[in-house]
């Protein structure tokens, strides 16, 4: 088996003996790196840092994956454009990170005789925010009890 040292430096090409007597000599261990090399390859390392270098290795990959999360932006019926506009762009900033956007309009007393200006506001919040990335309607606006709701999200997603 080819043998290499911890510190990268090539050892040589010895039996499996001599090669763990080599490394019980530093005070290491013998680590198959490359099993299906021909010869296969071992390095001279401790272990345990050896496992915990993998490990951080494995923590920085999942760390720098995104799970998608639902996010809730809440409208209102008499809603001014500014007010819709800075919502628009918080839902564009969560669209682009690759979240989910559930818009709420609750509908309070006289408003709900008023559904269809409601679903206007919504249309008009899509075209807002659908106006620089391309996004589509997962969940078309729907009535519920306490008000109108729809679901956004990217068309890579």
């Amino acid at each position: 088996m080819r043998v290499i040292a911890a510190d990268g430096e090539y050892v040589g090409v010895m039996s499996k003996d001599e090669a763990l007597l080599e490394a019980k000599k530093r005070g290491l261990d013998l680590v198959e790196i490359s099993p299906t090399a021909t010869p296969p390859v071992c390095k001279i390392i401790d272990h345990g840092k050896y496992k915990y270098q993998q490990q951080k290795k494995e923590q920085e990959k999942s760390k720098k994956t995104h799970q998608p999360e639902m996010k809730t932006l809440k409208l209102s019926f008499s809603i001014s454009d500014h007010d819709m506009e800075i919502r628009a762009n918080s839902a564009k900033k969560f669209l682009k990170r690759g979240d989910k956007v559930r818009v709420v309009l609750p509908l309070r007393g006289r408003e709900n005789a008023l559904q269809d200006t409601a679903k206007e506001k919504m249309k008009k919040y899509v075209e807002m925010v659908s106006g620089d990335i391309d996004i589509k309607i997962e969940k078309d606006i729907k009535k519920e009890p306490r008000g109108l709701t729809m679901t956004l999200t990217t068309n890579e997603s």
